[in-house]
């Protein structure tokens, strides 16, 4: 059974690529596809539609995500109506994050989301995912083709969740790299059900390598265990370290396999 490397790449928020094909150059030769958030943290982004896009044309698998926050009815079957048309198959739905500006859209909903892709008829069907929790996972998000967890640094937490859990489709593990200690005492800050173990925050202030190296342990781990269909990492802008991190450790399209 493939175990699968989906690389979260950081968007654009100027009018230009530049920076997007440079992570997929780098990335490619260690991840199997890629997921380009939807105005991540609130903050405009050039359409995850439109990147993905330019990702396939390099010859890579993009997966979309699409938010309900900024989107009302009309505008998620839009951008059904664009996925379709650019190619895109895979979309991630999640709720969003708070917006930087202005507010929620506010009639939309993930489960609203799913159930719309699922009716879209002008195209070949589409791979939707869904994140979660460690928690229990409500029968409708069980409907998703594929699950994202959230990120964790316990995992022992996540094999014990993922023991409890029965899924029928591929599910990822999320592993997030820190990329400074700045980077660690944020986290820690904004999003309490993460918790950032001490001794790693510390390595990292003294040693900004200890984040990459740390991710790159865990999805070694995760990967060992049997246990999860990939890794959703997010490697922030150190993206180029892990890269050559994961190539050294002998990941790649073909070998990382399981």
């Amino acid at each position: 059974m493939a175990f699968e490397l989906l690389c979260e790449i950081e968007p654009p928020t100027r009018p230009d690529l530049t920076r997007v094909r440079h992570q997929i150059e780098l990335l490619a030769p260690v991840a199997d596809a890629f997921l380009v958030p939807d105005t991540r943290v609130g903050r405009p982004t050039v359409s995850s539609l439109t990147v993905a896009h330019e990702i396939a044309a390099l010859g890579a698998d993009p997966v979309a995500c699409l938010n309900s926050r900024d989107r009302n009815l009309l505008g998620l079957r839009r951008d059904l109506l664009t996925a379709a048309t650019y190619g895109v198959r895979r979309l991630l739905f999640v709720y969003g994050d708070r917006p930087s500006a202005g507010g929620r859209a506010g009639d939309l909903t993930v489960r609203t989301m799913i159930e719309e892709a699922r009716a879209f008829e002008d195209a070949p069907p589409f791979e939707v995912g869904v994140a979660t929790g460690l928690r229990p996972v409500p029968d409708w998000k069980r409907a998703a083709d594929f699950v994202l967890t959230q990120v964790t640094f316990a995992l022992d937490d996540l094999l014990r969740w993922r023991d409890a859990t029965d899924l029928a489709g591929p599910v990822y593990a999320g592993v997030l790299v820190l990329a400074s200690g700045r980077m660690a005492r944020r986290v820690a800050a904004a999003m309490p059900d993460i918790a950032v173990p001490d001794a790693l925050a510390d390595a990292v202030d003294r040693d900004p390598d200890a984040g990459v190296d740390a991710a790159c342990a865990q999805i070694e781990a995760v990967r060992a265990s049997g246990a999860f269909d990939g890794v959703h990492l997010v490697p922030v802008s150190r993206y180029p370290d892990v890269a050559a991190r994961l190539g050294a450790r002998g990941f790649s399209r073909s070998s990382g396999r399981r």
